[in-house]
């Protein structure tokens, strides 16, 4: 089952609870959605786009949770937590610290990476590897500290 399918199964799922925290969330995955398959890239919906449009929903709610918590709107952030919460339900089983450390040095031994110079190139190679299972901030934290 796709993506799509699957939020629209669940829409009707959450309207029926009248979970509304839920059904905000699902509609702004219909919503992004929509504007993909109307964006007239000519991409389709697979899996990797699927991940990354979530992966753009999650980052949203997590600089959302960033901002509420230093601004003092502690109501506003868990808002966002629960918000986030269902939106992790979609996307994969995300790799620990460590799996992702290994993966990095793996793929640095493959690119010969060696330098702060050649970050770019570890990044985009680790980010490859770890498509969707890993937040963008935790890798380049690790390749950072590899790299030093």
């Amino acid at each position: 089952m796709n993506l799509e399918q699957l939020v629209n199964e669940q829409l009707t799922t959450a309207m029926k609870n009248k979970d509304k925290t839920k059904l905000d969330v699902l509609r702004a995955i219909k919503k992004s959605i929509i504007e993909f398959n109307t964006s007239g890239s000519g991409k389709v919906l697979d899996e990797d786009e699927s991940i990354k449009l979530l992966n753009q929903q999650a980052k949203m709610r997590r600089e959302s949770i960033e901002m509420f918590t230093n601004g003092g709107r502690l109501e506003l952030a868990e808002k966002e937590k629960e918000e986030l919460e269902v939106i992790v339900g979609f996307l994969p089983k995300q790799l620990s610290e460590d799996e992702v450390k290994e993966i990095a040095l793996k793929v640095k031994l493959d690119t010969n990476a060696s330098t702060m110079a050649d970050m770019g190139k570890l990044m985009g190679a680790v980010m490859k590897e770890v498509s969707g299972k890993a937040d963008g901030k935790v890798v380049q934290s690790i390749v950072k500290e590899i790299l030093s």
